[in-house]
C-alpha cells in the first residue's frame, strides 16, 4: 500500500539519493579507497571526463550546483589531499585550472567504473527514449528550482 507521502517526486527524488548514496558507499572500488569521499570521487570523475578543456572551479559550481564557498573549500580539500592542482593558465594570469594528480587519475579509473556500472543499474531496462525522457524531466526540475530561487532572490 502506497502512502500519501509517496506521491510527491520530492520524496521520491530525495530516495533516490540516498539509494545512489548508499549504492556507491558500498561498491568494492569504494572500500579500496576509504580516503575518497564522495564528492571527491564526482569532481574527479568529472575532471577525469573533461580532461580535454580547462575546467575551473565555477565549472565545478555549476556542474555540482554548489555555492562558490561549497566548492572552494572542497577544492582546497582535494588539494591538501594531493588530488588536484590548480594551475595558472595562459590567457588570463588570475585563473587557475583544476587538473587533476596522478593519484587521483588512477583513482578516477576506479571511479569511472563505478559510475558506469551505477548508470547501467538505474537504467536497467529502460530504453534509449525512456532515457532521454527521463534526463529531459531531471533537467526542467533542476530548471524550475533554479528559476525559483532566482525569483525569491530578486524579491
Amino acid at each position: 500500500m502506497k502512502k500519501d507521502n509517496d506521491k510527491f517526486v520530492s520524496t521520491q527524488l530525495r530516495g533516490l539519493s540516498h539509494r545512489i548514496h548508499r549504492f556507491l558507499e558500498n561498491s568494492p572500488n569504494k572500500k579500496t579507497i576509504d580516503s575518497i569521499t564522495g564528492t571527491h570521487g564526482w569532481i574527479i570523475a568529472f575532471l577525469s571526463c573533461h580532461r580535454d578543456v580547462d575546467v575551473f572551479q565555477k565549472d565545478i559550481e555549476k556542474e555540482f550546483d554548489v555555492t562558490r564557498s561549497t566548492a572552494s573549500k572542497v577544492i582546497d580539500l582535494m588539494e591538501q589531499k594531493g588530488l588536484v592542482r590548480r594551475e595558472k593558465v595562459a590567457c588570463d594570469a588570475r585563473l587557475r585550472k583544476l587538473v587533476l594528480t596522478e593519484e587521483a587519475e588512477a583513482l578516477s579509473k576506479l571511479f569511472e567504473h563505478d559510475r558506469i556500472h551505477l548508470e547501467e543499474t538505474l537504467t536497467r531496462g529502460f530504453t534509449k527514449e525512456e532515457k532521454e525522457t527521463l534526463n529531459n524531466f531531471i533537467s526542467r526540475m533542476k530548471n524550475n528550482l533554479e528559476k525559483e530561487n532566482d525569483r525569491e532572490e530578486n524579491e
